[in-house]
């Protein structure tokens, strides 16, 4: 897959979260992470009854991206089908996504309405002090 503008990185977040498995919840996520190459790898969320194995869209993209040998995240969309307002990642996904993404990157994310709220990863999850040193 490939994304050439923001609308369509959240259109395929968007479509990822159509294929979330939420029996439990209803609440729909989806995913998509841009690489420094224009491709794509999308996720969705993937409910458990123990709901502690749960894993987040987020997570999702990322593991995909991963599998395929893909470290070179510039962007991520996230979206939230069943939320009124744009859904930021949670805390644990947080930072699963300072482990692979720059500081500098920008996740942006939405809800049903589709507007977009953008911020960079610094500002998701300021003071990483252990960002740098593992890197």
């Amino acid at each position: 897959m490939v994304a050439g503008s923001l609308q369509e990185l959240v259109q395929l977040a968007r479509v990822a979260a159509q294929n979330a498995y939420a029996p439990y919840s209803h609440f729909r996520v989806g995913a998509a992470i841009l690489c420094k190459d224009g491709s794509v790898f999308v996720g969705s969320n993937v409910e458990n009854r123990s709901f502690g194995l749960t894993i987040c869209a987020e997570r999702s993209a990322i593991v995909a991206a991963v599998a395929q040998g893909r470290r070179d995240f510039v962007d991520m969309a996230i979206i939230g089908l069943d939320a009124d307002d744009p859904l930021p990642p949670c805390g644990a996904c947080r930072q699963v996504i300072t482990e692979f993404f720059l500081p500098e990157a920008c996740i942006h994310f939405a809800g049903l309405d589709g507007k977009v709220k953008s911020v960079k990863l610094s500002e998701l999850l300021p003071y990483d002090s252990l960002h740098d040193q593992f890197r």
